[in-house]
């Protein structure tokens, strides 16, 4: 007598539908009694979904495949046993057909002992992945029109500084006050790690507190706070009132950009940092002219990377002997070239401004022309012709690329810096130059200046370009 598996599966959408565990059950036994097929077990998993095969069910009835006490797999309906077209031919040739099991579907009336039945599952498969991807795409809409309307994404789980209540984020004015208190404290020059050590001492959310670095710079980042909903990587103006000002959103992105560029230039890393974190004015600014190594400050000196015992990391050339500065020496250099800088001569050189750049390609032509190639490809696929899987893996390359592009032309583009910005910065480096904090003086040189570059006694200093 022939041994089976019956596998069942309902996911959380379709518990209203027909697909119920107990009516599914019931059929499969009803055909393994007609057929005199001896059930060996039912596999099931409830409330996973068919997009993909880690569900346990079906993991054990694998194992139990390959150990060869089955002969036959029996579903109710072929999406039960996956809705992904690669994975649904993977499970039945790889896994059932590779190991002498038959697969039966009762509600299509075909299995794989037939060659008709083979050919079937090929094509209904397909389907089964277009019911996804049409469910996924109404899905998607969905959330995207909601963004449009200005409704946030998040659920009950409100960020810090609002509640949600009747669907939309109302202000929690505790809460708000440490949202505004965090970003000021950070503009004023503050390190992140300093941030994060001074709200976990002073303040509780709703949420327990400030539990890390991490939640700090999500905050900081966070455009819901200008009263915005993002969604896949577009801004919405939202229906809640904002906790910030533009001006201080942009002056707070400001300095994490200037992070970033900092870090990048030496180590060709893209994650940021906190440009404040050192206890000297320059550190993070000076690099070595004769290998490209950072300089850092020890022991009253600005030295080298390359030739201390520090991070490992940070060493370009172990033979660089590049001249250490006494740190008070270096300081007053640079203190003196920014104090008497001529923004007069900062204008951007004509040469730079016509410079040509390389013409942006038009993605979103070829997003149009992507659409167009699928809608074409699908009314090949119903005239006939073409084989199912050329047109499959087709659809699955343009899809990837539309999808890259997309992201191409949603990433937000930095603002360039103004000649303002460069004299706002360097009048408030003055300013602060007898009694000021060190991290706010250092917060305006790293406006000022892109790096300084060190070869023995010669010091060279590279203001931000305009």
């Amino acid at each position: 007598m022939m041994k089976g598996a019956c596998y069942v599966r309902v996911s959380t959408e379709n518990q209203l539908e027909n697909y119920s565990i107990e009516e599914q059950t019931e059929r499969l036994t009803a055909y393994c009694k007609a057929k005199d097929i001896t059930i060996v077990k039912f596999y099931t998993d409830g409330g996973y979904s068919g997009g993909n095969v880690n569900r346990p069910g079906l993991q054990q009835m694998l194992g139990d495949i390959a150990a060869g006490i089955i002969d036959t797999v029996i579903v109710y309906k072929l999406d039960r046993l996956s809705r992904s077209q690669k994975d649904t031919l993977m499970l039945i040739e790889d896994k059932f057909l590779a190991n002498h099991v038959d697969f039966v579907s009762i509600n299509e009336n075909f299995d794989t002992s037939t060659p008709f039945g083979r050919a079937m599952i090929g094509i209904l498969s397909v389907f089964a992945q277009l019911e996804k991807d049409q469910i996924t795409e109404r899905f998607t809409m969905g959330r995207v029109g909601r963004a449009r309307n200005g409704y946030f994404h998040g659920g009950a789980y409100a960020p810090t500084g609002y509640d949600y209540a009747d669907g939309n984020l109302v202000v929690n004015e505790y809460e708000a006050l440490q949202v505004r208190e965090l970003y000021e404290r950070f503009a004023s020059g503050h390190t992140l790690h300093s941030c994060w050590i001074y709200m976990q001492d002073k303040y509780t959310t709703k949420y327990g507190g400030w539990k890390s670095e991490t939640l700090v710079r999500n905050v900081l980042k966070n455009e819901v706070y200008l009263g915005k909903v993002k969604f896949k990587g577009k801004l919405y103006s939202g229906n809640h009132t904002p906790i910030i000002s533009q001006d201080l959103y942009d002056r707070v992105q400001q300095m994490f950009l200037n992070s970033s560029k900092s870090d990048a230039a030496q180590t060709g890393r893209t994650y940021t940092r906190s440009p404040f974190k050192a206890k000297t004015l320059l550190s993070n600014l000076i690099y070595c002219q004769k290998c490209g190594a950072r300089f850092h400050g020890e022991h009253g000196n600005y030295s080298c990377y390359s030739r201390t015992k520090g991070d490992k990391r940070y060493v370009i050339d172990p033979d660089c002997k590049n001249k250490k500065w006494k740190i008070e020496e270096l300081d007053a250099l640079v203190i003196h070239y920014i104090t008497n800088l001529d923004f007069n001569e900062l204008q951007p050189e004509p040469d730079a401004l016509q410079e040509q750049q390389p013409l942006k390609p038009d993605y979103k032509a070829r997003i149009t022309e992507i659409e167009k190639q699928v809608e074409k490809l699908i009314e090949l696929y119903q005239i006939g012709g073409i084989p199912i899987n050329v047109i499959s893996e087709r659809i699955q390359s343009l899809a990837k690329e539309k999808n890259t592009l997309t992201e191409i032309l949603e990433a937000p583009q930095p603002e360039a810096l103004t000649l303002q910005d460069l004299r706002a910065a360097k009048d408030r480096f003055v300013n602060l130059l007898e009694s000021g904090d060190l991290q706010e003086k250092r917060y305006c040189l790293t406006i000022l200046i892109d790096k300084i570059l060190i070869d023995d006694d010669a010091i060279n200093i590279i203001l931000r370009k305009i």
